[in-house]
């Protein structure tokens, strides 16, 4: 029998775009099974808030390809999630303020043993649009 490898990878997955299929992807292929926490509206405070609400944004990122299972993330802690899923591997996405150091010596000091990496970003072009922001931005100018 093959061992699994879990992997985590996580966001806020807000209005899905090409840069969140390509990390997903690549963080998929980082083991044989993808989990991906998702966060709650209350808990992104680093950016403007989602506009998709909380459940929508889990169940479209779970019927994603890659994805083997989405989990919406704890309201107060969010190793929560990530104890219960026990990965092998937590790959951020390479534009996420997450600090790699930081992330391994919390997972640490809670006896979470796994691998933190850090995704590739999606090369740019015209035609396609990489962020929600992006996203709304071109939806504010064409419907002025």
């Amino acid at each position: 029998m093959v061992p699994v490898t879990r992997v985590v990878a996580q966001g806020t997955f807000d209005i899905l775009h090409p840069g969140h299929l390509h990390y997903l992807q690549e963080a998929a292929s980082f083991g044989s099974e993808l989990h991906v926490i998702v966060a709650r509206r209350e808990n992104v405070t680093h950016k403007d808030p989602p506009i998709v609400p909380d459940r929508q944004r889990a169940t479209m990122v779970e019927a994603l390809d890659p994805v083997e299972t989405a989990h919406l993330g704890h309201t107060e802690d969010i190793f929560v999630p990530i104890e219960r899923i026990e990965p092998d591997v937590i790959v951020l996405g390479h534009d996420q303020h997450h600090d790699e150091a930081a992330i391994a010596d919390a997972l640490a000091t809670r006896g979470i043993d796994c691998a933190v990496e850090r995704a590739s970003a999606l090369e740019s072009s015209d035609e396609r649009l990489l962020s929600t922001g992006q996203i709304i931005d071109r939806i504010l100018e064409t419907r002025e």
